[in-house]
């Protein structure tokens, strides 16, 4: 018999550590991480001096809280997801979760059986991918193309009695692309129509390049009987290690999510849903700056990969953390991967990462997570893409 985790994958960012440890760099030349965009710094100096005083002197950031989460916390999400999206959203309809990986795992658990089907887009973000292998649960893989935009078309084509719901990552990882507002109303529309949930990640909602509303989802007063909400605070405060994340979906979803709270985690760390509340209290202003200088290393890299598009280099995707792209060598991705960092001293994920196994298309592309690299370091990455000597592909 083989366990459900011997038969899901590794998880990518540990094989690619695996690898970091394991293969010889170049000597004298600097490492370019682009494998991982989890913030690499602590939470800013206000929020950490505020984290020392609940730990000081609030002794019930030490205790287990309540299941979906402190009131304060359900409330302020409620209150800034109602503000920002034009809709009506209760604090009777948000569970806090330890981390959106939890909010996501908790989601399915809540709506699935084992042997139910669910679509997602590919590429696609692969703990999505483990976590419905580890469930026992069949991946519908929907291609997303060239554009990197999924068709609503082709998802219907895919849906059978077994299926259970669309998730939707915007803005995407890995793609980077932003999702148009009628895109995500039509996977709305089409979830509604054929009895599904819409599970819509948006972790990176706060680095949106554009201004105003993502989508329209929650300005539909029946929302609730369709769209399930995801999101993390890790990438807005910094809040990694501190595990903090959200649910948004009907209120009579929230007892099943609250089980599987009470026997995965009994509840998120109350020491970063304190941190969430203060932060969305008090760090709007410094959130604004993140958002500048995340747009801005966008930028950098958008300029940078100019010089890379005559070598037969394509920028697929890039928006919020990430950009994917297609490069032109005859190695498959995985192996180009593990070639520059032995050769170039790049640290990236290669797209069978984020594929169905034995998809073509994830042997010609790649992930690069910019968002902890600073311009200048962003020039020197496409450099050294421009300097990679292997066979290209006959295409």
């Amino acid at each position: 018999m083989t366990s459900r985790t011997e038969q899901t994958f590794t998880a990518p960012v540990v094989e690619a550590f695996r690898w970091l440890a394991e293969t010889p760099r170049p000597e004298g030349l600097p490492l370019i991480n682009v494998s991982q965009a989890a913030p690499a710094a602590p939470p800013p100096e206000p929020l950490r001096a505020h984290m020392a005083q609940l730990v000081m002197d609030v002794p019930a950031v030490h205790l287990y809280g309540p299941d979906l989460g402190l009131p304060a916390l359900r409330q302020a999400i409620a209150a800034r997801f109602s503000r920002d999206y034009g809709g009506q959203i209760g604090a009777d309809q948000v569970a806090v979760t330890a981390g959106c990986n939890q909010a996501f795992c908790a989601a399915i658990a809540a709506i699935t059986d084992q042997g139910d089907e669910v679509i997602l887009p590919t590429p696609w973000y692969f703990n999505h991918k483990m976590w419905l292998d580890m469930a026992g649960i069949t991946t519908l893989p929907l291609p997303t193309g060239d554009s990197l935009l999924p068709d609503p078309e082709a998802a219907a084509a895919l849906i059978t009695p077994r299926t259970r719901a669309i998730v939707l990552v915007t803005p995407n990882n890995p793609g980077g692309v932003e999702y148009p507002p009628k895109l995500v109303a039509a996977f709305r529309d089409l979830a509604r129509a054929r009895g599904l949930k819409l599970i819509i990640d948006e972790t990176y909602r706060d680095f949106d390049a554009r201004s105003g509303a993502a989508h329209d989802l929650f300005t539909d007063p029946d929302w609730a009987d369709t769209v399930i909400q995801l999101y993390s605070f890790s990438k807005a405060y910094r809040l990694t290690g501190h595990r903090t994340g959200c649910l948004v979906a009907h209120q009579d979803l929230l007892p099943e999510v609250e089980k599987f709270m009470d026997t995965v985690a009994i509840c998120a760390p109350q020491l970063g849903q304190h941190a969430a509340v203060w932060g969305m209290e008090n760090l709007d202003q410094w959130l604004a700056g993140e958002r500048d200088e995340i747009l801005a290393r966008r930028a950098a890299l958008a300029e940078a990969f100019t010089a890379l598009e005559p070598l037969g280099w394509k920028l697929k995707g890039l928006g919020a953390y990430f950009a994917y792209v297609e490069h032109p060598f005859a190695l498959p991705s995985d192996a180009l991967c593990k070639a520059m960092l032995e050769t170039a001293a790049i640290l990236a994920l290669p797209a069978t990462f984020f594929m169905p196994e034995g998809d073509a298309e994830a042997d010609r592309h790649l992930r690069l997570a910019f968002a902890n690299v600073e311009a200048g370091t962003l020039k020197e990455l496409c450099t050294r893409l421009a300097a990679l000597g292997f066979d290209r592909r006959a295409d």
